[in-house]
C-alpha cells in the first residue's frame, strides 16, 4: 500500500534548484539563494558564524528576543558587539543607527530583525539600509516573520544576508528555510578562517559544492516533504499574487488593532504606534489586573483553533499575541479572536464591548480597502 507522505520519488538537483529560483523571485533578488534543510535558526546562526569573527565590530539591533540571540552568537564568534536596544513596544529608526555609527565608526556588520512576531513590531529596513550602505557595513537581516506579510527586498535595501522561513506569513512548513547571499557576503565568508566548513552550519559548503558546481549535485539527501511543501507554498503565493497575500496580512493587522482599541476593559495594543506594528502578528497588552496567559487559556477553551498565544518568558503576564499569519491572515479569524478575548475579559468583570470591537475591526478593513483603491486608481 503506497502512502503519499512516505513513498516519495527522490528529489532531483534540478527540482531543488528550481525551488531556489522561485524563492529568489519571491524576494526579487539577483543574489544567490541557498535553501537550508532545517528551521530558520539554521541559516540565521550559520550566516553569523560565517561572516563574523574576532576582527568584526557588529551593531546588533535589539527590538525583541531574536535580536538578543544574535548578540549572543556574535559574541560567541569573538566579535565586538555594540547593542542598540529599544523598548519592545517600539521600532528602531535609521537616525539611531546613524548615531551608533558616529559613536563607533569601526562598525562593519549590522544585524537586524525585520519583524519580531514575538513582540509585534516591525523595523524600517529600507531607511536603515541606506545608512548601512553609506558606511559600507555588511547587512544581515532576519526576515523570517516578515516575508509574505510585508515587502522584503534585499537587493533594493542593500541586504547582504537575508534569511527567511516559510512557517509564518508564507503559510508553509517550519522545517525548511532559505538565505540570499550577496557577493560581498560570500567574500567575507571566504576570508573568515572561523567560518564553518564541512559542517551542517556551513554556507560556504553550499557555495563551493553546490552553486560553484552549477547546482548539479546536492550536498546530501534533501528533506523531501519539506521541499515539496515549500514548493506548494510558493505556488500558492504566486497564484494569489504576493501583493494580495501581503494585503490580507495588513487587513488582519488593521482589524486586530482597531478591534482591541474599541474593546475597552483595559485591553490595548502593545506596540504604541500603528506604523511600527508588524502585519504578521498583533500583540496586545492585557489589563493590569489580569494575567495574559490566563486570558489566552480561557479564550482557547471557547475555540481551541484560534491563533492566540501569550508572550514568552516574562511577557507571559502582560502580552497577548494574535498570530494572524498564513492561513489565519483573515479578518474573520481576527474577529473570532476578539470575541473570545472579550468573553474572557467579561468573565473577570471588566467592562468590554465586543460588538463595538467587531464593528471597529470591520470598519478598519473597509477604510484600508478604500485607501488602496484610491492608490490604485
Amino acid at each position: 500500500m503506497t502512502h503519499p507522505f512516505l513513498d516519495l520519488a527522490p528529489l532531483s538537483a534540478a527540482r531543488f534548484a528550481s525551488i531556489e529560483d522561485r524563492v529568489a523571485r519571491l524576494l526579487g533578488t539577483g543574489q544567490d539563494v541557498v535553501i537550508t534543510q532545517g528551521e530558520a535558526l539554521l541559516p540565521l546562526e550559520g550566516a553569523i558564524r560565517a561572516t563574523a569573527g574576532p576582527g568584526t565590530t557588529a551593531l546588533n539591533v535589539i527590538t525583541g528576543p531574536y535580536g538578543q540571540t544574535f548578540g549572543d552568537w556574535l559574541r560567541d564568534c569573538g566579535a565586538t558587539v555594540v547593542d542598540l536596544a529599544v523598548p519592545f513596544h517600539t521600532a528602531v529608526h535609521a537616525e539611531q543607527v546613524r548615531e551608533a555609527f558616529e559613536a563607533h565608526p569601526e562598525i562593519d556588520f549590522v544585524s537586524l530583525v525585520h519583524a519580531e512576531a514575538a513582540t509585534g513590531n516591525t523595523n524600517p529596513v529600507a531607511e536603515i539600509g541606506e545608512v548601512v550602505r553609506e558606511r559600507g557595513a555588511l547587512f544581515y537581516l532576519d526576515a523570517v516573520a516578515s516575508v509574505g506579510a510585508e515587502p522584503v527586498l534585499p537587493d533594493a535595501w542593500g541586504v547582504d544576508l537575508c534569511v527567511i522561513g516559510a512557517q509564518k506569513a508564507m503559510g508553509g512548513p517550519a522545517g525548511v528555510s532559505a538565505v540570499s547571499v550577496s557577493a560581498r557576503a560570500w567574500a567575507r565568508m571566504a576570508a573568515n578562517p572561523r567560518a564553518p566548513r564541512r559542517s551542517y552550519l556551513s554556507l560556504l559548503d553550499w557555495k563551493e559544492r553546490w552553486i560553484d558546481g552549477g547546482r548539479k549535485a546536492l550536498l546530501h539527501a534533501p528533506a523531501q516533504l519539506e521541499m515539496l511543501a515549500l514548493e506548494a507554498c510558493l505556488e500558492r503565493i504566486e497564484a494569489s499574487g504576493l501583493e494580495t497575500v501581503t494585503a490580507r496580512h495588513a487587513s488582519a493587522a488593521a482589524a486586530a488593532r482597531a478591534g482591541a482599541l474599541a474593546m475597552g476593559g483595559g485591553l490595548e495594543p502593545y506596540v504604541h504606534q500603528a506604523r511600527e506594528a508588524a502585519p504578521v502578528a498583533t500583540t496586545l497588552r492585557a489589563p493590569a489586573e489580569t494575567v495574559a496567559s490566563e486570558l489566552v487559556a480561557r479564550a482557547l477553551e471557547t475555540d481551541p483553533a484560534l491563533p492566540l498565544a501569550a508572550g514568552g518568558g516574562a511577557l507571559a503576564k502582560e502580552m497577548i499575541r494574535v498570530n494572524h499569519y498564513g492561513p489565519d491572515a483573515s479578518v474573520a479569524t481576527v474577529r473570532r479572536c476578539l470575541a473570545a478575548l472579550g468573553t474572557a475579559l467579561a468573565e473577570r468583570g471588566l467592562p468590554v464591548d465586543t460588538e463595538a470591537a467587531d464593528r471597529a475591526a470591520q470598519g478598519a478593513v473597509s477604510r484600508q480597502q478604500d485607501q488602496q483603491h484610491l492608490i490604485q486608481g
